[in-house]
């Protein structure tokens, strides 16, 4: 029953944050969509906050159990972006709302992901040292942050989809240049 429940109250509360944003919704609003009683949800969450941190969370392991290898840089920003889209609304209310660092974090974490599932493929049978694996992450990782980012600020236009393909098709290749002047850097 309680999966049940939590599952009721997760289904209410993104489907209100598709309506409006989210400093217009409260418990009450969730747990009468629902049909529970207030206790209930608060028999599930402290708050919230806690709430959304869930959802977040299960979004980022199912984006994860989807797409358990990268193969392209394109292939991350792509993967990123189609799950940024089906959640535009939802995003875009809680990127406006007092709760942004929470989704500036999980995107990070989900940015952070398919960045190592990407260099995992791209260095395979590669010698890297772990520091400079780290500085490689760290690289791809603000990049593709940075874009969705300002992809977020620009009103998450469709059009600029196409622009951010374009730009990892100028980094076509960077991975490669990336591994060799890691390893002239250790020869020298």
């Amino acid at each position: 029953m309680p999966n049940f429940t939590k599952k009721a109250i997760k289904e209410s509360f993104i489907k209100l944050l598709n309506e409006k944003p989210l400093s217009q919704i409260s418990v009450r609003m969730i747990v009468e969509d629902c049909g529970i009683n207030r206790n209930s949800f608060y028999y599930h969450y402290q708050d919230m906050l806690a709430l959304i941190e869930e959802i977040v969370h299960d979004q980022v392991s199912e984006l994860i159990a989807a797409y358990p290898t990268v193969e392209s840089l394109d292939e991350c920003v792509t993967y990123l972006f189609d799950y940024m889209v089906k959640n535009k609304k939802a995003i875009w209310h809680i990127y406006n709302s007092v709760n942004r660092d929470l989704y500036e974090r999980s995107l990070m974490n989900i940015c952070d992901y398919v960045v190592v599932s990407y260099l995992r493929t791209a260095f395979a049978g590669v010698t890297i040292s772990e520091s400079d694996l780290q500085t490689v992450v760290h690289f791809f990782k603000c990049e593709i942050f940075g874009l969705s980012f300002a992809w977020i600020m620009n009103g998450m236009k469709e059009d600029a989809v196409e622009e951010i393909h374009q730009i990892t098709k100028v980094c076509r290749g960077l991975s490669d240049d990336l591994i060799r002047r890691i390893r002239e850097n250790e020869t020298c």
